[in-house]
């Protein structure tokens, strides 16, 4: 405790001055300090030295957890969270340590990776809310839905100033996990091999989207919807099994290159890139076993 507690460090730092000034006093004044005082400070200092020595080498010791994202490897999303998660052991004071790991690399798909954190084969999570639609209801509501709040300040006051955090973490708490906190990122855009002009010329098409209330509204419009991960979207407007597919923003979307694929990119009305998805929503969950 001595190495680490600034305040016993300033104290004991006194109490060591302290001596040195008393034997120096006693010197200045012709006066021989007694032996047993002598040995007593050098024995005082051999302890909490030894005391510092162990502090150092218990605070080498990080607690590290292995993180899985669902951004795939290469993208800038993936990017950036890793410079995240790089930057936590400075953060922490060395206490804490991420490895994290992009989508598929240890749970190889979604359920796997709900079940791989609740399990503690990984200690947390960077999914898209949504995703937990069928396992979580009220995940519908933590992430954009369909003529949501479309300001990401919007989220910020239902997190942070009405009690929406504390609501989800007691929601979690059921499933053994702990949510840390949301993470924002742009609006979401559908690329489409064909155009749409109108809601009319949504019917009939197939359409990848992320499920939850998004697929429920597509679908009273007459689109047949699927749930594919980010890295099989490609392969499969490609070979046409979707007519169109939804992910993320422009920048991670073109890096997946389904610009190559697709001639068509679906808005909103004039003036909103989004109106199904205008502020999509990740988050931080980690196991509440890890938590505590």
């Amino acid at each position: 405790g001595v190495a680490i507690d600034a305040d016993n460090n300033k104290a004991n730092g006194d109490v060591s001055m302290n001596s040195k000034n008393n034997i120096r006093n006693s010197c200045d004044t012709g006066e021989t300090p007694p032996r047993r005082s002598f040995l007593k400070t050098i024995a005082m200092g051999a302890t909490l030295a030894g005391a510092m020595l162990m502090g150092a080498g218990q605070a080498q010791a990080a607690t590290t957890w292995k993180i899985q994202s669902t951004w795939d490897a290469g993208t800038v999303g993936y990017t950036l969270f890793e410079e995240w998660c790089k930057s936590i052991e400075a953060k922490s004071g060395g206490e804490l340590k991420f490895q994290c790991f992009p989508a598929k690399a240890v749970a190889a798909d979604n359920n796997a990776l709900f079940d791989a954190v609740r399990n503690g084969v990984l200690q947390g999570m960077n999914p898209f809310t949504l995703y937990w639609s069928g396992k979580i209801p009220a995940s519908v509501f933590l992430s954009s839905y369909p003529a949501g709040p479309d300001q990401p300040h919007q989220w910020d006051t239902m997190f942070y100033s009405m009690g929406m955090l504390e609501k989800t973490r007691e929601i979690y708490k059921k499933f053994g996990l702990f949510y840390v906190g949301p993470i924002q990122h742009d609006a979401n855009i559908i690329h489409s091999k064909q155009p749409v002009n109108s809601l009319e010329d949504l019917k009939g098409m197939k359409i990848r989207v992320p499920g939850g209330m998004v697929a429920e509204v597509f679908q009273q419009f007459g689109v047949s919807t699927v749930s594919l991960p980010g890295s099989d979207i490609f392969p499969a407007l490609e070979k046409g099994t979707i007519d169109a597919a939804d992910y993320v923003g422009p920048a991670v979307n073109y890096e997946l290159g389904f610009s190559q694929v697709t001639d068509y990119i679906i808005f909103g009305p004039p003036g909103v890139m989004s109106i199904y998805q205008p502020v999509d929503l990740m988050d931080l969950t980690v196991s509440l076993r890890a938590w505590n």
